[in-house]
């Protein structure tokens, strides 16, 4: 499920403030990363299944290893884990809907932290 229209995707911002903004929503980072990418997830365990937030983003400036860089953030995502294939995000899945609005409130204050030091 992609969370359109957030607003969050229109940000570019420092990779070292994004990292302590997602960890301070639960979102972390860990190896989800290469030199022109990151990933940061929140895992959620509920009697449905698991399932992840993720937002995504690219070097827009800098690598990503070098912890100086600027990250262009993309549309979030919603998926439910199936093991061992991996996270499915389709408009098949179902989703419940108080993880769903967890989710809005969650990336609606990650915009409002991002927005004061966004590029």
């Amino acid at each position: 499920m992609k969370f359109e229209n957030t607003g969050i995707e229109e940000f570019k911002a420092d990779i070292n403030r994004l990292d302590d903004v997602m960890q301070q929503h639960g979102l972390v980072r860990a190896g989800q990363w290469d030199y022109e990418r990151v990933t940061y997830d929140k895992k959620f365990e509920l009697r449905e299944g698991v399932f992840y937030l993720r937002i995504q983003g690219y070097s827009v400036e800098g690598d990503v290893d070098t912890f100086k860089a600027v990250i262009q953030l993309m549309t979030p995502l919603l998926g439910k884990h199936y093991y061992p294939h991996g996270v499915e995000y389709g408009e098949g899945e179902t989703f419940p809907a108080s993880l769903v609005n967890q989710c809005k409130k969650i990336i609606e204050d990650i915009k409002n932290e991002i927005s004061k030091f966004a590029v």
